[in-house]
């Protein structure tokens, strides 16, 4: 569907339960989504801009749907700083409102955005973007139970290496806080948030809460017969867990 906008020029705002898409003729302008922090959270959580100056922006140009425009003409922001935020906040969103499974698609003729047009994107460019994070996800670490549910850190083996901007999210990886939760507090991207949360979990250093396991010394839990041909890391690791304390 968004393609076929794409080709009939539309204007307006194509809306799935995962997000929006803002449309300019045929042109992506913006995107927003509740699992992704906005433009808004992305330049005032670095303290790059003021919330102040974002409120004042947004008071003053959001009716003329020129918030982008006022921010650069108020000097408060560089006329390319903005684009590369605005571009970072536009691919973010996206990816969550074109993910299998968001439910119906539709689309309001005529609907703008308060942010107005700051660089806009073909629509074919959003796809491939979108599929090709799809696929990047997949390739660091096939299990999507850490996307969304809380995660909470491990330590780290002997020898083993953490980055300061590792470090920063393992912080917040207590067990209640989602990946999602965490892209909101730190102010990133949240895709770039989830790709660190999956590598995190491919050396060992993030996992979903395991839930309490009680065993006989040398016995295996019976929940293990339920393991399936596609199973659950955390399931995994719960049975790695009990078999070592087993022993």
């Amino acid at each position: 569907m968004l393609l076929r906008l794409a080709d009939e020029r539309a204007t307006g705002a194509l809306l799935r339960d995962h997000g929006t898409l803002y449309l300019v003729d045929g042109l992506v302008v913006h995107a927003e989504s509740p699992s992704a922090p906005g433009i808004d959270v992305l330049l005032t959580a670095g303290g790059r801009l003021a919330r102040s100056g974002w409120e004042e922006a947004v008071d003053q140009a959001g009716a003329r749907r020129e918030v982008g425009r006022y921010l650069v003409d108020s000097g408060r922001i560089g006329g390319g700083e903005l684009e590369i935020c605005h571009l970072g906040a536009l691919f973010d969103a996206a990816f969550f409102a074109l993910a299998p499974g968001s439910g119906p698609t539709r689309f309001r003729y005529g609907v703008a955005h308060w942010m107005g047009t700051v660089r806009p994107v073909a629509a074919a460019a959003v796809e491939r973007e979108t599929l090709r994070r799809r696929e990047l996800l997949d390739q660091v670490w096939p299990y999507a139970a850490v996307d969304t549910a809380p995660v909470v850190a491990r330590g780290p083996a002997p020898g083993q290496l953490v980055t300061r901007r590792q470090r920063a999210l393992l912080e917040l990886a207590d067990g209640v806080r989602t990946p999602a939760a965490i892209a909101w507090t730190l102010g990133r991207p949240a895709f770039h948030t989830l790709l660190d949360v999956r590598r995190l979990a491919a050396a060992g250093l993030v996992d979903t809460p395991d839930e309490p396991v009680t065993t006989s010394p040398g016995t295996v839990p019976s929940w293990v017969a339920t393991l399936s041909a596609d199973p659950d890391i955390a399931l995994l690791r719960r049975l790695r867990d009990a078999l070592e304390a087993s022993l």
